[in-house]
């Protein structure tokens, strides 16, 4: 008898507790949780994590098999279209560049302008994360060559500020993995290049901000030092402008005027610009360097893609499910309505990790919502990027590389790279504000 009712309770509050996962909110919360656990504790592929919880949010939230997997490979599909060119094309100017000492090339150059290892660091990784579209690759191939800038503590506070600045222009400036979606659903119909000038902006104020107030940032540079991994010393060198390592992104520059003129639409104009750099590089390179740029390059972009489209997969599920009024709904209970797209994408970053996930999820949560039309269109895009500042810490997977390369311990890495880029985060969030009262 004990046993049985028992029994009989375990299945009502079974079934109770399934009524409550079928509402959006918590489901969407027990998925990132465990996206999360899987990826940290197995150190699964992105795409299988997000593609797997795309499946459980989906059963979690009631929706039929065959309509999860119809929505998912939708997502797939649309998020591959819109990166597939442009992720690749960066790939193959960072291989070809690595492979030719190029990046080694681009940082004399800039050494022979910028006379601190801070500034020569932080805009380093700026310019760089910009062409190859990803601040992780951007990173690993400055690496050895900033590293060589100093020894030690400043070692590591120089490889810190590398990762800072290409973190500050891939998520700020258009066109990145970041901004793209964000821009293509929350700016629709108005031009990007309103954006661009008030995100460059903001991006070289932040950039210089972190440079200043970094410790040890009017250090000196130190004499010749042979960088690990076999590059080139960044050293002064010749007093000549390396033109062939710049060519890619002079490419890039020189063809948003002529897709522009050609009357391209954005979303065509981002992708002729990307490839207008990977072309140039190609052309430039070697025969050998060619074939192993691209080989080396399909690769790499690879892996990146199919970690997007996994987030494609999740977004698109999410939103069939109904989630964006619900959380909205949640947030507005709790927060001013202006700050909702900032808990919203600060609440996605701390969870998985990933920018460009969050961004893409973000972006079609907020697209038509009452939210959206409460704020002006440059507004709100700061206000998800913000977000995606805030907490760098052990989901995000640019936290274990930046921690690798320095041997920093958590403490430093908190100080050194988790405040500063939630500071920039902040600082976006205030600005964002501000603009939205003066564009009122």
């Amino acid at each position: 008898m004990i046993t049985r009712d028992v029994v009989r309770l375990f299945f009502i509050a079974g079934e109770l507790i399934m009524i409550y996962i079928m509402d959006p909110l918590p489901a969407f919360g027990l998925t990132l949780v465990a996206i999360s656990v899987v990826g940290i504790r197995f150190r699964i592929s992105p795409f299988f994590t997000l593609v797997g919880g795309a499946l459980f949010y989906g059963i979690l939230t009631g929706l039929p098999p065959d309509r999860i997997v119809a929505v998912m490979t939708a997502g797939i599909g649309q998020v591959f279209g819109l990166f597939a060119i442009i992720i690749f094309s960066g790939a193959v100017i960072a291989k070809i560049l690595e492979e030719q000492g190029q990046v080694a090339e681009i940082v004399s150059d800039l050494r022979n302008w910028l006379k601190t290892p801070a500034a020569i660091s932080g805009f380093s990784g700026y310019l760089l994360a910009l062409p190859v579209a990803c601040s992780i690759t951007a990173f690993i191939i400055l690496e050895p060559i900033v590293g060589s800038l100093g020894s030690g503590e400043s070692r590591r506070a120089w490889l810190a500020l590398a990762a800072i600045g290409s973190l500050i222009s891939f998520g700020l400036v258009y066109p990145t993995p970041v901004t793209i979606p964000l821009i293509k659903s929350l700016m629709a119909g108005q031009s990007p290049f309103i954006y661009e000038v008030v995100a460059v902006t903001l991006s070289l104020i932040l950039l210089a901000g972190i440079i200043v107030f970094r410790p040890g940032a009017a250090s000196a540079l130190p004499g010749e030092a042979a960088p690990r991994g076999g590059a080139e010393p960044p050293g002064e060198g010749s007093s000549s402008f390396h033109y062939r390592a710049w060519a890619p992104f002079a490419a890039i520059i020189l063809a948003i005027p002529l897709g522009a003129a050609l009357g391209l639409s954005t979303g065509s104009l981002i992708q002729v610009i990307m490839l207008a750099g990977a072309v140039t590089a190609l052309i430039l390179a070697p025969p050998p360097v060619r074939v192993s740029g691209l080989h080396r390059g399909a690769k790499h972009a690879g892996l990146i893609i199919f970690d997007i489209c996994g987030a494609g997969a999740l977004a698109a599920v999410i939103l069939e499910s109904g989630f964006a009024g619900a959380v909205l709904g949640e947030i507005s209970m709790i927060a001013p309505l202006l700050a909702a797209p900032f808990i919203l994408a600060a609440l996605l970053q701390t969870a998985q990790g990933s920018r460009v996930v969050t961004a893409v999820i973000s972006a079609e949560v907020l697209r038509g919502t009452a939210v959206a039309a409460a704020l002006h269109p440059i507004a709100l895009v700061l206000m998800v990027i913000a977000g995606t500042f805030v907490f760098s810490y052990v989901t995000d997977p640019f936290f274990w590389i930046v921690k690798h390369a320095t041997g920093d311990g958590y403490r430093e890495m908190i100080t050194g790279y988790t405040l500063p880029v939630a500071a920039c985060g902040l600082v976006i969030f205030c600005a964002a504000l501000i603009l939205q009262g003066l564009l009122l």
